[in-house]
């Protein structure tokens, strides 16, 4: 899962547009809808956001251009690296974070936040498990990586910390530019398991099920949410509505359904943590 922790690189500034504008839900003020709605997205973390030739496709895509179009604006994305996402939105290069971002109370310190997914970790491991790497424990010993700027890498630090508390080797934690990097990793047998999103392992799964499979059940679901300036409060109240409205009308469930997403529905249900299932070709 995504998170901020400090600015590695310039930022890619290609903006896409995504959306068209119209507006049937309500009406926004005449100004905001001659402008467009602009999120920044690391637009290399499928399904949620990624390139299908030069187009941004993917469902925080799909979200994104659906809460811009109930506003009356047009969605536009532009292309930054995850680390120095929350910098980027500071400093007014968009309007709002759409990237698989965790709601969690170190960033809600610097961003508010309008949650619309829930969605836990996972271990991706080779086919059979054959280190039977089940736990975030049962790393111990063993190397495992995920994306550098994430609270995945920050979860594998941390329990290797736990690691060597508890007399235990500790894990050999590698940190990754994009989920692509670290999956393809594995592939090469440089690391034993890949953390990432559940949403995010699913999806590589499914592609590759002859080289991947999930290491256990989900672990830890943290609602992932589309993030505002803290001194936006009109935008991010008009972006709630919207996400409330689409969740009410059912055109979240067939954004989620599209995308094989609909075990990571918010508010969740009885289950606490969904077990992602890979989707199928």
């Amino acid at each position: 899962m995504k998170s901020w922790t400090g600015i590695r690189s310039a930022l890619l500034a290609a903006a896409i547009v995504a959306g068209v504008a119209s507006s049937a839900a309500w009406s926004p003020p005449a100004a905001a809808q001659d402008e467009p709605l602009v999120f920044c997205s690391d637009i290399a973390f499928p399904p949620m956001e990624f390139m299908q030739g030069n187009q941004p496709v993917g469902a925080d895509i799909d979200i994104a251009t659906e809460v811009a179009k109930r506003l009356g604006r047009t969605a536009e994305f532009t292309n930054t690296g995850f680390d120095a996402i929350i910098a980027a939105l500071q400093s007014k290069h968009c309007d709002a974070i759409i990237s698989g971002m965790n709601d969690t109370p170190e960033r809600a310190k610097q961003v508010d936040f309008v949650d619309y997914l829930n969605v836990g970790q996972s271990l991706v491991v080779k086919p059979g498990n054959p280190l039977n790497l089940t736990t975030l424990e049962s790393l111990c010993g063993h190397a495992a990586g995920a994306q550098v700027g994430t609270t995945n890498i920050d979860t594998l630090n941390k329990v290797s910390d736990e690691c060597v508390a508890a007399g235990k080797e500790k894990i050999d934690v590698s940190g990754f530019p994009t989920d692509t990097d670290g999956i393809l990793a594995l592939k090469a047998d440089r690391i034993d398991a890949y953390e990432t999103d559940s949403s995010v392992a699913a999806y590589y799964i499914s592609q590759d099920p002859q080289s991947f499979q999930f290491g256990g059940p989900a672990i830890g679901a943290i609602p992932v949410g589309i993030a505002v300036r803290k001194d936006d409060n009109e935008l991010r109240d008009q972006i709630r509505k919207a996400i409330d409205d689409m969740y009410a009308d059912g055109t979240m469930t067939k954004i989620l359904e599209k995308w094989k997403l609909q075990d990571f529905a918010y508010p969740p249900g009885d289950a606490a943590t969904p077990v992602a299932t890979p989707a199928a070709g």
